[in-house]
């Protein structure tokens, strides 16, 4: 059985890595080449080099999002090929299952599921913020809207989060910060005081907060005591420059970076529902390498499947309604409608419903 599942495994290989190349490159010419192509040309043209750069940087984003279907469509094409030159009749007359002949695929397709998560964490977030950075410095030459929305800076205690602050703006002409809510942490992560104020001013060399009120909540069971002031200290000794640089989009965010961000908004009373989103599509997202190999094996066994540009039409019309369903639920959950990890969990929860239903018929 070992000589079997190489022999299935070499199968899917080649269309995997096949489908990887063919789908970066549709993703590329559709969006990447033409955004860096706008930036140029918008801010005045930028070196070669840099060019290269920022589009070796945009990579990791794109080839993320095209394992999914490159497991589908070399799922699809490995049974089917093995079922055109019945192979895979030989195979079950032999006393085997189609469950056991695709469970080589199903593993690999979870690896690649697993391994898809941790790059989305470890590698991904880091390469988007590089590209930011060239974008914005490089190619934009810093230019920074005067006011941006929904601030978040944070302080660590070695490993562990000390103090998080939330703003609703920031006016980078007055230096000024509105609408504040700080939550100053103590050990274990346990929250000891928040601060709320409607302004903070830069004066040269810390941040004023004024008219506020400190709600110590140390005293754990309930116990709350409160003090207004008129100025107190912001415990973040980001200067203005920094608060310019440090704002990141959500898919410049690891997951504990996402988690700070949503706790913020939250004791702000602000919607977190888009942060929410994107946190759990960094798992849901990758899953869907292994449920595309669930629908993609039995699929395969057609016997009108043998050609490879219908199987790839098939490939394309299953991504179509999975990337449609994601869309529409992401929609939902992002305006409240439901849940944001249900919202989440639909497509891939759909697409497991679907495989195990064909994987059982193919079986009988």
């Amino acid at each position: 059985m070992r000589l079997l599942d190489k022999y299935i495994l070499k199968a899917f290989v080649g269309p995997f890595l096949f489908g990887v190349f063919a789908f970066t490159s549709i993703f590329i010419g559709t969006g990447t080449l033409f955004r860096i192509a706008q930036y140029i040309t918008e801010y005045g043209g930028a070196p070669l080099l840099l060019v290269m750069k920022a589009f070796v940087l945009a990579l990791p984003s794109i080839v993320i999002l095209t394992f999914p279907m490159s497991v589908l469509l070399a799922s699809l094409m490995t049974f089917s090929r093995l079922s055109s030159t019945s192979e895979i009749v030989v195979m079950r007359a032999g006393g085997l299952s189609f469950l056991r002949l695709a469970m080589p695929v199903y593993i690999i397709a979870l690896m690649i599921s697993i391994g898809a998560v941790a790059f989305n964490e470890f590698v991904v977030p880091r390469t988007n913020h590089m590209y930011q950075t060239i974008v914005r410095e490089e190619i934009m030459k810093n230019a920074t809207p005067q006011t941006q929305n929904h601030i978040v800076l944070k302080a660590m205690n070695g490993d562990e989060l000390g103090t998080l602050m939330y703003a609703k703006s920031y006016n980078a002409e007055t230096k000024q910060l509105s609408m504040i809510t700080v939550q100053q942490f103590g050990e274990g992560g346990k929250l000891q005081q928040v601060e709320n104020a409607d302004t903070a001013i830069w004066n040269g060399q810390y941040w004023v907060m004024q008219n506020g009120i400190i709600y110590d909540v140390s005293a754990g069971d309930g116990v709350e005591r409160t003090m207004k002031f008129k100025e107190q200290s912001l415990p973040i000794k980001s200067a203005p420059k920094d608060i310019q640089q440090d704002q990141r989009k959500p898919e410049e965010l690891t997951i504990k970076e996402l988690r700070h961000q949503i706790k913020a908004y939250k004791a702000a009373y602000t919607n977190a529902n888009k942060l929410e989103m994107e946190m759990y599509q960094r798992f849901t997202i990758p899953l869907a390498s292994f449920v595309f190999a669930l629908v993609g094996a039995p699929l395969g066994l057609q016997k009108q499947r043998s050609s490879s540009s219908i199987g790839f039409g098939i490939s394309i019309l299953i991504i179509f309604i999975y990337y449609g369903v994601m869309t529409f639920a992401g929609a939902l959950g992002k305006g409240g409608a439901m849940p944001t990890v249900l919202a989440a969990l639909i497509p891939d929860t759909l697409g497991i419903i679907a495989g195990l239903y064909l994987n059982w018929r193919v079986s009988k």
